[in-house]
């Protein structure tokens, strides 16, 4: 979708230490990116960022963009394109309407989204959603998937939702905000206690005992490669601990979605180490007070990232049975099944993709 159209929309890249503008046409940048310094703490340095950041990238385009559009962290009303109070973003207190003071400044629609819900959305326009869907018509399978949930395990535990080719935004801007499902283990703390940059740090901290070193993720990464020296037992403890969570989650989620879900973020690095446990949430038991156990999910869970799993979950069991008291036989997919990719677009591009697509659809739905 939007791979031929010709209309060009600026985009934003927003971090708390730099911006990076760019902007796109036909699923494509079309300028190289420019970054410059957020002066996240000076409100009016910041906003004369964002217009020069702008400016510069309409000064570098062949023909006039139709939008602005891009993620910028929470927590926002979206709708409305204000900013709330920001941790990292200090400068953004007490509400400022970014959205429409970048209105007016450039004279053309602004659009501001959560970055879960825009790679949920990229993923979905130009990610793994068509990949799967063309996978399935190449082995000449009817089946196709047109749900999706995305994930992205980074600074924090991020998420969005895709239904039927549309954005599930919510009724408060806040569709998808997987990071305040209650933990599975500790019942008053949120899942983002267990998944992200911070809860792999304390997480290692704990199961270590070593409490002193600052370490990175990938400096956990390091030790149960074995390439770093640590903890390596703490180390893996640690990702699979993280891969529970987090499949818990998805496995709540998943059960109203009911569709493919994509995983990215800076920590996929790892994620040979947190996969199988992740998985085996997924495709584990739970059970009655009678002591009645049962699958956690109705749908069987596949990794599609190992090729055999992938085979299985493209063949499916999809069987033909007659209907009684006539000569027709109608398909029976005798097993629900759902696939869990990892994102080869990479985070940052599906967010740009996701960007991008929301902005031509909703000035498709306004013409």
């Amino acid at each position: 979708m939007y791979q031929f159209d010709k209309r060009i929309v600026m985009t934003l890249d927003a971090g708390g230490t730099n911006f990076v503008f760019s902007a796109i046409q036909a699923n494509q940048l079309v300028v190289s990116p420019i970054s410059l310094p957020s002066n996240a703490d000076n409100l009016d340095k910041c906003l004369e960022t964002f217009i020069f950041g702008f400016t510069t990238v309409i000064n570098e385009l062949s023909e006039a963009p139709v939008a602005i559009s891009f993620a910028f962290p929470g927590p926002a009303d979206y709708v409305n394109g204000v900013i709330g109070d920001l941790p990292n973003l200090k400068a953004f207190r007490g509400g400022i309407a970014l959205g429409p003071f970048l209105e007016n400044k450039f004279n053309i629609p602004v659009f501001i989204n959560n970055d879960g819900d825009l790679f949920a959305y990229g993923e979905a326009i130009a990610g793994v959603l068509p990949e799967i869907n063309q996978k399935f018509s190449d082995s000449g399978s009817p089946r196709r998937y047109k749900n999706l949930l995305g994930v992205t395990f980074g600074t924090g535990f991020g998420g969005g939702i895709v239904i039927n080719g549309n954005l599930h935004i919510g009724d408060n801007g806040s569709g998808g905000d997987l990071w305040m499902f209650r933990h599975k283990k500790f019942r008053d703390c949120i899942t983002e206690e267990s998944v992200g940059i911070s809860a792999l740090k304390r997480m290692y901290a704990e199961f270590s005992g070593d409490f002193q070193s600052d370490l990175t993720p990938k400096d956990i990464f390091d030790i149960a490669e074995e390439v770093k020296k640590g903890n390596k037992d703490a180390a893996l403890r640690t990702f699979a601990e993280m891969g529970e969570e987090a499949g818990d989650t998805i496995a709540h989620a998943v059960s109203l979605v009911d569709g493919l879900v994509v995983i990215g973020g800076g920590l996929m690095g790892a994620a040979k180490y947190f996969m199988p446990s992740l998985m085996n949430e997924l495709n584990g038991n739970i059970r009655k007070l009678n002591g009645e156990s049962f699958p956690r999910l109705e749908m069987t869970a596949y990794n599609l990232v190992v090729e055999n799993d992938l085979n299985l979950f493209l063949k499916g069991s999809s069987t033909f049975v007659n209907v009684l008291g006539s000569d027709k036989k109608v398909n029976y997919n005798s097993e629900k099944r759902i696939g869990i990719a990892i994102s080869k677009l990479g985070t940052s591009k599906a967010i740009a993709l996701g960007a991008y697509a929301f902005a031509l659809h909703a000035l498709d739905l306004n013409e």
